[in-house]
């Protein structure tokens, strides 16, 4: 299939490793070229080079907690290619904990960067798109059913799936998209942290393998083959919905 994404552009956070990056790797393996940002400057600009360099893909170094980071991207992106045609909005997972027991300030900091980060970039981002462009949100399947563990997550996720619909909604009618992701278990650094945190990494992995129908974990260019799907013209007629890429865990119909 060809996914229309030849000299198409598109800017991604958290995009110097994991589902980011892979999501990054799929895009300019079919033709976009992509503006990447993470906050480590050394690291975003060697992802940037191994996507091809500045032909292909350029990175700056940006937080999502700073409110000027999504138009400092949306500039890079007319700057260095000329155009903007769409985005994967991919925010660092907040810290473990129950609800219960992390504190008022893990709370803040993840609101301002997981949560407010996201929507002024999802914003930005469709105020500048026109007909055909498309905006990604990685969330996590802890947005259809808690996840044991990951409290902030939990309480975050849910309400960036209604941010979401609610900007799907608004911008539908000028043909801009909006698509949430729902990550299960891919075997990223978050999920390799995840697994050691428990004191016995092999039988985490072992159980969670077991839950899920297809009997492992996924790798990160399963996922980044779907983002990018999402982010093409050739899901022209996808928006406003959410779409799990975990392997059959989510029980939901």
């Amino acid at each position: 299939m060809d996914l229309g994404l030849t000299d198409r552009v598109y800017v991604l956070t958290g995009a110097s490793r994991g589902l980011g990056y892979a999501t990054a790797q799929c895009l300019v393996a079919d033709g976009a070229r992509v503006v990447l940002s993470a906050r480590d400057a050394d690291a975003v600009a060697a992802a940037a080079q191994r996507l091809g360099g500045p032909e292909r893909a350029v990175g700056l170094a940006a937080d999502l907690a700073d409110a000027r980071t999504p138009e400092r991207l949306v500039a890079a992106a007319r700057e260095h290619f000329g155009r903007l045609d769409g985005a994967l909005v991919s925010v660092g997972g907040p810290p473990p904990g129950s609800a219960a027991s992390v504190t008022d300030e893990q709370w803040r900091r993840s609101f301002e960067t997981v949560f407010l980060g996201s929507v002024r970039m999802v914003r930005t981002v469709a105020e500048n798109l026109t007909e055909g462009g498309a905006i990604g949100l990685v969330l996590s399947t802890s947005a259809r059913g808690p996840v044991p563990g990951l409290g902030i997550s939990n309480g975050l996720r849910p309400g960036l799936v209604g941010m979401a619909k609610d900007v799907a909604d608004e911008y539908g009618p000028r043909g801009v998209r909006v698509v949430g992701l729902l990550p299960g278990r891919i075997m990223t650094d978050r999920n390799v942290e995840l697994f050691a945190a428990t004191g016995d990494p092999e039988r985490a992995r072992a159980e969670a393998e077991a839950a899920i129908p297809l009997r492992r974990i996924g790798a990160p260019v399963e996922f980044g083959r779907v983002a990018a799907f999402v982010l093409s013209p050739a899901a022209s007629y996808l928006t406003g919905v959410t779409v799990p890429v975990d392997g059959g865990a989510l029980r939901g119909l």
